[in-house]
């Protein structure tokens, strides 16, 4: 089944954790935690996600180039100018369960700013 959801003026972690149990297969009535599932959910309007109190000036992503010392930071007001998709791809890749799954669920959703 095809989700389409649109996430204008949505906050990011209550967006994130709706396709987090959609991609699990958590709202069906088959619903099994070694299988993957089979919705498939496209989101709409990423760019529009909003986040609460001091969270747009405080939130900061890390992520390592695999060199020693490469350790990177991107300030979120940054992340949403540049690649306002990833920050929502992100939110939902640490919502699923860390296991060989996750990947998998990951290739059924698709984001568009």
């Amino acid at each position: 089944m095809e989700h389409i959801l649109d996430a204008t003026n949505q906050k990011l972690g209550r967006l994130a954790s709706k396709i987090a149990v959609i991609l699990q297969g958590k709202h069906r009535a088959d619903y099994n935690p070694r299988l993957e599932g089979k919705d498939k959910i496209t989101v709409m309007n990423a760019s529009k996600v909003v986040l609460t109190g001091k969270k747009a000036k405080q939130k900061v992503y890390h992520y390592h180039t695999g060199y020693m010392g490469h350790l990177r930071t991107i300030p979120f007001k940054d992340m949403m100018t540049k690649h306002p998709e990833r920050v929502l791809e992100w939110a939902v890749y640490n919502m699923l369960p860390k296991n060989w799954l996750r990947q998998k669920r990951m290739n059924r959703l698709i984001i568009k700013k």
